[in-house]
């Protein structure tokens, strides 16, 4: 027996020990249970107490009140505590039996522990410490679990939530400006002194163009107050864009706070007044009892920042650093140009720090109008397309067809001008030009533009265009075959007489130009106008970002515009079989092209891509303003005759120049058979040398030969002379006709024709007489007269505009000539009029190059073939 107990005691100190634990714990939530519903009404009235203390109860109250509603809260609050007072510490065994009844342990497990057996006996014992032994093991799992106050049947309402409702609202109310404070219930009302009301917030909005965020300033740490002894320009300063927006808002009720702004370099502080446009709210009239009375508001102060400066507001004030705005800069890139329609495409650059949202030419007339003029047309818009919206660096080429203003065709001086975001604007280097105009190849659609242009330029000289037109009808059946157009002039005629103000007046101006376009070339000219429209509505769309049902309007509207167009043209076409003929393959614009750039235009707008599509949308204009319209394909004809004409005065030159060799030779011929005494004398032997080894009556031919006319006598010779002057009286017949020729096509011919023409003559009278030396100074006369003629044809030409690029003879390079000085195979006959008149330096090594060439043909050791080449250098052959 005595074995048994000390081999058990080690095993009962730690249960012993847990079990005390858990009766603690148990104990615990027994007195958790006794206090909690007896602590819901004291807890609630101290959360009263609270709410009406941070809502402000206690300040604004009467004296009276304050009092009574303090009594009442001490009162309750002293009542409510006196149930705790009852409160007891719980017993062991009310400990275990709560543990026993909620963990469901049967026959008094916990209990049983502290008990002894009734009666005595070793067996009684044993078995008394086993019921214990396995009880103990089922006490080793107990839970004391958490408080069980069932404050439901305490507080059957749930009227314990409001307290608890209340006190967060009014804790949320304590950080508001008109909040109170708790400390107020214990303060008398006349001691209370009302700060100001007022919040101030201060931040600095950047331009949006800049991409900056807004800088707030309100709480920052480089913040000078006034009582900081620091002056506040020892403040890191706030660098900000030029042209940022400072905002001030001042909220709440309390004195009026000054703001100002003083500039670095200016002479003193600019006072900021509140913004007119903002509504401020109702005043309030407050208690008696307060020691000022606010009035409640929010009042915003707005300045625009330009210079470093100060501001200041409510004591406290922060500096400014200003980043300049620079202006932008823009120029031509290259000289302004006109395309094969008369439109005008400008290339530029354009930079700017930020961006730049806007660009366009600024073209004013060149010569000073009269004192009284007044234009009926304000100067022609010409916007430049950016390739994208707000681009720092920008680089493109525009193309505006500005033909229909009146200041087509007179000198205008262009500038470009580029705008920022800010307002700021940048101007280039002017240029002066003529402003392309339209080119009228029907005289009668030419007289009508000009009867628009003459009033259009200035409305006093309208007298003046209807004359015009009067001139104009005084022999219609000559000048108007078409009765059409007769009823239409006449119509204009009227519609000018009866205008009474401008807009009559550019109504008339507009039917004008219809008639002319009209007469020129139907349908085609209304269809390109109405294509131009149709992009200029576009653009114009995908500028102000219009939306996505819009700009498929439009769409439709331009491929609607570029069928019809596309229809004229194939009409013309039908019309003018001579504009299909041998068109060039490498620049050939297709319908399938067109509507492909079409759909990526409106793809791109969709996807919202509007700077691409825009970019596009100008790419698509310069193709059609370049393109060959059928209207200046019409010209085909005319420039297929008047090639054919120059085609015939170049054959007729080379005619003549064979015709004075042929002369030439016949009389060196007759001379040398004239010349009886020294044959070796003669005008050959000042040219060839006198090393020469021929025979001068001894001529070969090309192939080494001997000439025919070494076997003919001088009476023959003079004889063969007199047979060409049938042959130069033939040329001069093609000159007159050549010359009839040219005066039908519009070109007046020069003096040089008719000097050439007098020459032909009196050359063929002294062919007839046998002259052969007069005959070839009349000859080489007439040559001349001709490249002279032939030069001021061309001069009439290109001032016609007969000869405009992809038109007529085209010119490359300088005098027709390509970039390596060669003349083109297809740039017409060679007149010989591209003579560089040589200098002492170019003289002397002429010289030089020919005594060379001389001393080489000298050599009777030189083969045939070089001494041919040699001859043919010295113009022998």
């Amino acid at each position: 027996m005595t074995q048994f107990r000390r081999d058990d005691t080690p095993q009962l100190k730690p249960f012993a020990r847990m079990l005390a634990t858990k009766r603690f714990f148990a104990r615990l939530v027994l007195l958790a249970e006794q206090v909690l519903p007896r602590a819901l009404l004291p807890a609630s009235i101290v959360l009263l107490f609270l709410s009406a203390g941070w809502l402000g109860f206690f300040r604004v109250a009467p004296l009276w009140l304050h009092a009574a509603i303090l009594l009442v809260f001490f009162a309750g609050l002293f009542f409510s505590l006196l149930p705790l007072t009852r409160i007891r510490w719980p017993e062991n065994t009310d400990a275990d039996r709560m543990l026993e009844d909620r963990n469901d342990l049967p026959h008094q497990a916990i209990r049983v522990q502290d008990d002894t057996p009734a009666t005595e006996g070793a067996f009684g014992a044993a078995l008394w410490r086993e019921h214990q032994a396995r009880m103990a093991r089922m006490v080793r799992a107990l839970d004391t679990g958490l408080p069980r106050p069932d404050i439901a049947r305490h507080d059957p309402w749930a009227l314990r939530a409001v307290p608890v409702l209340l006190a967060c609202l009014a804790f949320a109310y304590s950080y508001s400006n008109r909040a109170g404070l708790v400390t107020d219930a214990f303060r008398l009302p006349q001691q209370q002194v009302v700060a100001a009301d007022i919040r101030i917030d201060a931040w600095v909005t950047p331009p949006a163009y800049t991409g900056r965020a807004p800088i707030f300033l309100t709480g920052r740490q480089d913040t000078a107050s006034a009582g900081e002894q620091a002056p506040a320009q020892e403040k890191a300063p706030i660098t900000v864009p030029q042209f940022s927006d400072l905002t001030v808002r001042i909220t709440g009720a309390g004195p009026e706070a000054r703001v100002s702004y003083a500039e670095s370099d200016g002479a003193g502080p600019i006072v900021i007044p509140a913004s007119a446009d903002k509504a401020k709210s109702e005043p309030k009239t407050e208690p008696q009892e307060t020691v000022q009375a606010p009035r409640n508001g929010v009042r915003n102060h707005l300045y625009k920042i330009t210079k470093d400066g100060t501001l200041s507001v409510g004591g406290q004030s922060w500096n400014f650093k200003i980043t300049p705005d620079s202006v932008p800069d823009i120029a031509f890139d290259g000289a302004p140009r006109p395309t094969a329609n008369a439109s005008l495409e400008m290339s530029f650059l354009a930079h700017d720090d930020y961006g730049i949202s806007q660009a366009w030419a600024e073209i004013k007339p060149l010569d000073e109008p009269p004192a009284a003029a007044r234009s009926l047309y304000p100067p022609p818009e010409y916007r430049l397309d950016l390739p994208r919206r707000n681009a720092r660096e920008a680089k493109g080429t525009t193309s505006r067809n500005l033909s229909e203003h009146p200041l087509a065709g007179q000198r205008v001086r262009i500038t470009l001008v580029a705008r920022d975001a800010a307002g700021q604007e940048g101007r280039s280097v002017p240029q002066d030009m003529v402003l392309p105009a339209r080119q009228f190849f029907e005289p009668l659609a030419a007289a009508v533009a000009e009867q628009r242009q003459v009033f259009a330029l200035n409305v006093n000289d309208l007298p003046r265009a209807i004359d015009l037109n009067d001139a104009l009808m005084l022999y219609a059946e000559e000048t108007i075959p078409n009765l059409t157009h007769f009823l239409l002039i006449q119509s204009a005629r009227t519609r000018m007489a009866l205008a009474r103000n401008d807009d009559m007046l550019r109504d008339a101006a507009e039917h004008l130009w219809e008639i002319a376009l009209g007469i020129e070339d139907g349908d085609l000219s209304l269809a390109e106008r109405r294509l131009r429209d149709a992009q200029q509505k576009l653009s114009d769309a995908l500028d102000r970002n219009a939306s996505d049902e819009e700009i498929a309007k439009l769409m439709q509207e331009l491929r609607q515009a570029m069928q019809e167009y596309m229809q004229e043209l194939a009409r013309q076409a039908a019309k003018n079989p001579r504009m299909a003929v041998n068109p060039d393959q490498n620049n050939v614009l297709r319908q399938q092209d067109l509507q492909k750039m079409m759909d990526q235009i409106e793809n791109l707008a969709r996807s919202g891509s509007r700077d691409e599509a825009r970019q596009l949308l100008s790419e698509l204009q310069r193709m059609m303003n370049n393109l060959q319209a059928g209207r200046m394909q019409q010209m085909g004809e005319q420039n297929n005759a008047m090639r054919q004409q120059m085609d015939k005065l170049g054959q007729l030159m080379q005619q003549q120049q064979q015709l004075m060799d042929e002369t030439f030779k016949l009389d060196q011929a007759l001379r040398d058979r004239m010349q009886r005494g020294d044959p070796l004398q003669g005008e050959d032997d000042e040219l060839f040398g006198q090393d020469m080894p021929q025979d001068p009556g001894q001529r070969n031919d090309p192939n080494g030969q001997p000439s025919p006319l070494d076997d003919m006598t001088a009476e023959q010779l003079k004889e063969a002379l007199k047979q060409l002057r049938q042959q130069q009286e033939g040329l001069g017949k093609q000159l007159g006709e050549l010359q009839k020729g040219l005066e039908q096509l519009g070109v007046k011919p020069g003096k040089g024709f008719g000097e050439a023409q007098r020459e032909m003559k009196g050359a063929a009278d002294a062919l007839g007489e046998g002259q052969g030396e007069q005959a070839v100074g009349s000859q080489g006369r007439a040559l001349q007269a001709l490249r002279e003629g032939a030069q001021d044809m061309m001069n009439q030409m290109q001032a016609q505009g007969q000869q405009g690029p992809g038109q007529g003879i085209p010119q490359y390079g300088q005098n027709g000539r390509d970039p390596l000085g060669r003349r083109q195979q297809n740039i017409g006959p060679d007149f010989g009029d591209q003579v560089k008149v040589p200098d002492e330096i170019d003289t002397q090594r002429a010289r030089e190059i020919l005594d060379a060439i001389r001393r080489k043909l000298g050599d009777s050791l030189s083969p045939e073939a070089e001494r041919q080449y040699l001859e043919r250098l010295l113009d022998m052959r």
